[in-house]
């Protein structure tokens, strides 16, 4: 694995060339991927995919095929991050594109994901883009699976209420920027179907939350 010093070298290099893409100059905190990754049930885990892999600074917290027999989907557009990221986890299912998730999944023969970990937020996308990114996310997920992402600009909170439930959302401030995270469940069909005939709405779980821990 490169050093830290040359990983946030080469992730500020490449943010530079496509910021958008990226959407932040460094890698995420340990402090970040421990606040995102802690809320899984490792031992319910057989199938999980992590989105925006980037430099594997979440995927390094994931636990390794060995102790799981979790079948785990790394999915990083950018090819330098994915061909270091395959030298350091040759054990991982890799993939380049997460709006062909369904298709990823069909060709490693799997049906249904437990979880979804992304990095990618709205931000990244274009209107139609970003429709497609939550298509693929919730028709792969299993009902009641997880869904966990941060965003430093908070919006995604409406779209995310439609199709799932959060759990919990909180400010990891040991990050650069501070990030909100979001641990959300799949919910079932019906749910579904009742929040599009109601126009009534209610308030998640607070979010003055701040992961503090050093």
């Amino acid at each position: 694995m490169r050093s830290g010093i040359h990983e946030r070298l080469h992730f500020l290099y490449k943010f530079l060339h496509a910021p958008r893409q990226l959407g932040s100059v460094t890698p995420s905190s340990r402090w970040l991927a421990k606040t995102m990754l802690n809320a899984i049930p490792w031992q319910q885990m057989r199938n999980l995919a992590e989105l925006g892999a980037g430099t594997g600074a979440i995927t390094r917290f994931i636990p390794n095929e060995e102790k799981t027999e979790m079948n785990v989907l790394l999915f990083e557009k950018d090819t330098d991050f994915r061909q270091q990221l395959r030298l350091d986890y040759p054990d991982r299912i890799f993939h380049n594109d997460c709006l062909r998730l369904r298709l990823a999944l069909h060709n490693s023969r799997l049906e249904k994901l437990d979880c979804i970990v992304s990095s990618l937020s709205f931000r990244n996308f274009s209107a139609s883009d970003r429709t497609l990114y939550i298509e693929q996310i919730t028709s792969s997920l299993k009902e009641g699976g997880w869904f966990i992402t941060f965003e430093y600009f908070p919006q995604m909170k409406k779209e995310l209420m439609q199709h799932f439930e959060i759990v919990s959302a909180k400010w990891v401030m040991l990050n650069f920027p501070p990030a909100l995270v979001y641990i959300c469940r799949k919910k079932a069909s019906t749910q579904v179907k009742q929040a599009d005939h109601t126009t009534s709405s209610r308030d998640v779980i607070s979010v003055s939350q701040v992961y503090t821990e050093r």
